[in-house]
């Protein structure tokens, strides 16, 4: 049965450590990010590198080649807009942990990723998206189903797209959060799986409450069928949401452990 898929995002550039590791090419920072996520539980890797315009190219393979070394185990997800940067860290990528994740694609400037996680044998997320955050449902289910259209076309299995219909801020958007919940059932209803960055909820909220209002989100959208997210899996709290609500959903097969540790 199916498990939730967690992608660590604790490796991303508008971290200044991070920032500062990547332009130096200083490994350690990032390893200990990787180990930390890992050891935390993460499924998955995200790498993110920013537009990385001026040395995309060079950066990505670079850092896919140190995480790969010493987690061989962990697939990555490549996150940055830079299409040349994603092609030359998938081209150095090894699969066998996992397909690599394309982080992403939407309904407008960036449907050629599509292309990319195609003849790459990636999976790719999906942003429910063409211009900056939809109006409403209609419009991310027409660009759901336009995504899903032009993946079939260009030989993407649906299996392989993580559908993301933009979580948004809890402060200042709160009548928008329920809809984005509706959002998640809709497209899961579609037989689609989902992903969504979590801390994108509580951002702009009180550092002591970020962590609480990412999980109760989380578990409010397993519930509604989200499979994946984003997330910062060193929030013990927020990962033992993630495990609880597998076991109530019935998708951890290891309950009786589970309630006796």
């Amino acid at each position: 049965m199916a498990r939730f898929m967690t992608i660590g995002e604790r490796i991303h550039v508008i971290s200044p450590v991070i920032r500062k590791a990547l332009q130096e090419r200083d490994p350690a920072p990032i390893l200990e990010r990787a180990r930390e996520q890992v050891e935390a539980g993460a499924h998955y890797l995200d790498v993110n590198i920013g537009p990385a315009e001026r040395d995309g190219e060079e950066l990505m393979p670079w850092v896919v080649k140190l995480l790969q070394s010493e987690f061989p185990d962990t697939p990555l997800c490549l996150d940055t807009a830079n299409t040349k940067a994603i092609e030359a860290g998938l081209k150095v990528y090894d699969p066998k942990p996992g397909k690599a994740i394309i982080n992403s694609a939407d309904a407008g400037a960036r449907i050629g990723m599509l292309e990319v996680a195609a003849e790459y044998g990636a999976m790719v997320i999906g942003l429910c998206a063409k211009e900056g955050i939809p109006r409403d449902n209609d419009e991310r289910i027409a660009y759901c189903t336009e995504i899903l259209d032009r993946a079939m076309a260009v030989g993407l299995n649906p299996e392989d797209i993580l559908f993301d219909p933009l979580f948004v801020v809890v402060k200042g958007m709160q009548e928008k959060q329920q809809e984005v919940l509706e959002a998640v059932r809709q497209i899961s209803e579609m037989g689609l799986k989902t992903t969504g960055g979590l801390s994108n909820v509580s951002n702009g909220c009180p550092r002591n409450l970020r962590g609480l209002i990412e999980a109760v989100f989380c578990s409010m959208a397993i519930q509604c069928g989200l499979t994946s997210a984003i997330i910062n899996p060193c929030n013990k709290l927020l990962m033992d949401v993630i495990k609880t609500s597998e076991v109530i959903k019935g998708w951890n097969l290891y309950c009786d452990s589970y309630l006796e540790l």
